[in-house]
């Protein structure tokens, strides 16, 4: 079965800026594919580019198996959500839903049926006569999202749809959009540059800069194995160290210490690595005589204790200078956050498993 849209070296310059370059990429049928990354990557692009709002200058997209390039938008099986909304404002909701229908000649009946099930699947039967001024961002967001749908496309794109609400709105509106796509089991391609949401809403990320795809794969590869530095520091908080890697696979740091890592390969020794490790998989240490031989327990000095509410964000600093940024839930920390004071002297736990190489 061919993929339910492909891009195949698909290319696309604006005079010198060469947006999206030779981008190969495959969205399977029924998939949630989100892609993510900086202003300038060219994720917005590349959704125009599937829409038909802009035309690739090299390269072939295909829907469904079938070549889309020179077709234009209104043709196309798939339909778009904006972030700005785009509804008529002179329209009621009722007649925003339906216009697709109606420039079709679908009949009478079944536009008021199908507008009436598509307002109910997104919880908003009771505005079909408002109009547009009198809605919420959340609600004309929800309107946006049923006249895309109502017309049954093949695939829905959605360029950063929630990016206009506030917090609670929004992470309301992901949970409606997941469930929406599991519903009615079509693919959605989803622009965003907020990594949290990319983790929350996907199926797979392709984690996008310069134009390409730096690394395409699940939220839990995305984030526990990221294959760059630049994907490890876009998607989510990481700490970077530069070791020098010693025999047997051994980990210098500065400072006297030596970590080890649980590689598939150790590195050469004598290269200098490049080390991740993200905040969360690091641990403080009650009492380190009872952990007497564990790999990688590490003095550090605490410079900061800072309280997120849902979790408390340690900073501390190792003997070589270096500072790292610890994370951990206030009732799973080895000690009462509440009693630390910043030059207070402790230990920390890295698991060899927590470390990521890159080549420095």
């Amino acid at each position: 079965m061919a993929p339910a849209v492909r891009l195949a070296e698909v290319s696309k310059a604006f005079g010198s800026l060469e947006a999206v370059k030779r981008l190969t990429l495959d969205v399977e049928e029924g998939e949630f594919l989100t892609l993510l990354g900086p202003s300038g990557c060219g994720k917005t692009t590349t959704l125009r580019l599937v829409s038909g709002f802009e035309t690739p200058d090299s390269g072939v997209i295909s829907i469904a198996g079938t070549v889309v390039n020179h077709l234009p938008a209104f043709r196309r099986p798939v339909n778009t959500v904006f972030q700005s909304y785009a509804l008529f404002p002179h329209l009621t909701v009722f007649e925003n839903v339906a216009y697709g229908l109606s420039i079709r000649r679908v009949d009478r009946a079944t536009i008021r049926r199908r507008v009436g099930e598509m307002l109910e699947r997104v919880g908003l039967p009771e505005k079909a006569g408002s109009l547009p001024r009198q809605l919420s961002g959340g609600q004309m967001q929800g309107i946006a999202l049923a006249r895309a749908l109502v017309n049954e496309p093949r695939g829905l794109l959605l360029d950063e749809p929630p990016g206009a609400l506030d917090a609670q709105p929004r992470q309301q509106m992901q949970l409606e959009l997941k469930q929406v796509h599991r519903t009615l089991g079509i693919s959605f391609i989803y622009v965003t540059h907020d990594q949290e949401e990319a983790l929350v809403m996907s199926d797979r990320i392709a984690v996008m800069n310069q134009g390409d795809v730096m690394q395409l794969g699940t939220p839990g590869e995305i984030f526990e194995r990221p294959r760059s530095r630049f994907v490890a520091e876009f998607v989510g908080a990481s700490n970077f160290l530069v070791a020098t890697a010693g025999p047997e696979g051994a980990l210098h740091l500065p400072g006297g210490l030596v970590w080890q890592g649980a590689f598939a390969a150790p590195p050469a020794a004598g290269s200098q690595v490049e080390l991740a490790v993200r905040p969360q998989r690091l641990r403080l240490v009650a009492d380190p005589a009872s952990e007497a031989g564990a790999a990688n327990l590490t003095p550090v000095t605490l410079r900061e204790v800072i309280y997120v509410g849902a979790w408390i964000r340690l900073l501390v600093e190792l003997p070589g200078g270096a500072m790292l940024a610890v994370e951990d839930l206030p009732d799973r920390m080895a000690l009462d956050y509440r009693a630390l004071v910043p030059g207070q002297p402790l230990t920390l736990r890295v698991p060899p498993d927590a470390l990521l190489r890159f080549e420095a």
